[in-house]
Order: C-alpha cells, then sequence, then structure tokens
C-alpha cells in the first residue's frame, strides 16, 4: 500500500488543534482594505474554526496531523 500524503496547501492553511478542531485564517484581509469597514476588517483578523463537516474533509487532506 502506497504512504498516505498530506495535501501541503492545507497543511500551510490549517492547524489542528490538541481536540481535534481544525482552526484556520479568514481570507479578505491581504488587500483592497479601503473600502472594507473597520468592523469587518477588525472580525477578519481573528481566527476561525471549521464546522463537522469540513473537518472530516481535512482529515483526508491531513492524514498525520489528526
Amino acid at each position: 500500500m502506497p504512504k498516505m500524503k498530506t495535501r501541503k496547501a492545507a497543511s500551510k492553511r490549517f492547524k489542528v488543534t490538541a481536540s481535534g478542531k481544525v482552526k484556520y485564517k479568514k481570507q479578505g484581509l491581504r488587500h483592497i482594505l479601503t473600502k472594507k469597514s473597520t468592523k469587518r476588517k477588525r472580525t477578519l483578523r481573528h481566527g476561525a474554526v471549521l464546522s463537522e463537516p469540513e473537518t472530516k474533509r481535512m482529515r483526508r487532506m491531513l492524514p498525520h496531523q489528526f
């Protein structure tokens, strides 16, 4: 049986917590910031946690981190 490979793009964007949840940084804070409101930019600064169905997909992409 071949080795299970990690999706490198996913490993750079997502981190697995000790309890098994998947953290990620919200998108949309790199450029074109002048038209975005201060409140919107402030909420984008904080990380978020993936939903349960998306976490199941991540288990296939990041097999060695779960």
